[in-house]
């Protein structure tokens, strides 16, 4: 099981740290992406990371202003947002799978989603 934190209401510019969480799973076993979901719009990968090496990889929109992280010790990967402006607002997605992708069609496991609002 896959377990996102709890998202919130951001205001323009503001800073937000989502973690994932997982139980049955070990994460450093497996590449991790965050997706976002907005109400019809296609979702969008947005980061991902590497099991192994910890390489990481960003979608133009998020470049220098998200940054994926991870702590085995604690089994959690964490997606730091900063600068975060209203068009970021949406439905965040954790996922694991083999190797890290923006494609969602490569994950075998999802978190249940965080609503972030990114609103003054």
């Amino acid at each position: 099981q896959l377990v996102e934190s709890e998202g919130g209401l951001v205001q323009p510019g503001g800073s937000l740290t989502l973690s994932c969480s997982a139980s049955g799973f070990i994460l450093e076993y497996y590449a991790t992406g965050w997706f976002r979901q907005v109400p019809g719009k296609e979702r969008e990968g947005l980061s991902c990371i590497s099991r192994d090496d910890g390489d990481s990889f960003y979608a133009d929109s998020v470049k220098g202003r998200f940054t994926i992280s991870r702590d085995n010790a604690k089994n959690t990967v964490y997606l730091q947002m900063s600068n975060l402006k209203p068009e970021d607002t949406g439905v965040y997605y954790c996922a694991i799978g083999p190797w890290p992708s923006m494609r969602g069609s490569e994950y075998r496991y999802w978190g249940q989603g965080t609503q972030v609002t990114v609103s003054s």
